[in-house]
């Protein structure tokens, strides 16, 4: 099994869970967050003051796939958020050595 962290733009998350859904993909979780990255922040006025704004808003989006399915998933992410612009995000995939649904006990797989 494999998990993946796609970091995206807001505004393309419901094109992100639009494109999983089509694909068969039925667990996410999605989370509100901040970071700092290449797009280094940017420069705000508020009642004529000048502030700096490091930390940009972004959406966080996991779920745990069988290893078969991890190509396809990257690529459904991809064509739903690509803009070829900075900020456009990262997508992470790592190894997931077990699973198990709490209700049931089932584990590996079958608990996806």
């Amino acid at each position: 099994m494999k998990k993946i962290e796609a970091i995206i733009r807001p505004d393309k998350t419901d094109r992100v869970i639009d494109c999983l859904e089509e694909i068969g993909v039925s667990g996410l979780n999605i989370k509100e967050i901040k970071g700092y990255g290449s797009q280094k922040g940017q420069t705000e006025m508020y009642r004529g003051v000048s502030y700096r704004v490091r930390l940009r808003k972004k959406i966080k989006v996991e779920t745990i796939v069988e290893y078969t399915k991890v190509d396809q998933i990257i690529e459904a992410i991809k064509e739903a958020v690509q803009t070829g612009e900075v900020g456009d995000g990262k997508i992470f995939v790592s190894d997931v050595e077990n699973a198990v649904r709490i209700r049931t006990g089932e584990e590996g797989t079958d608990a996806l």
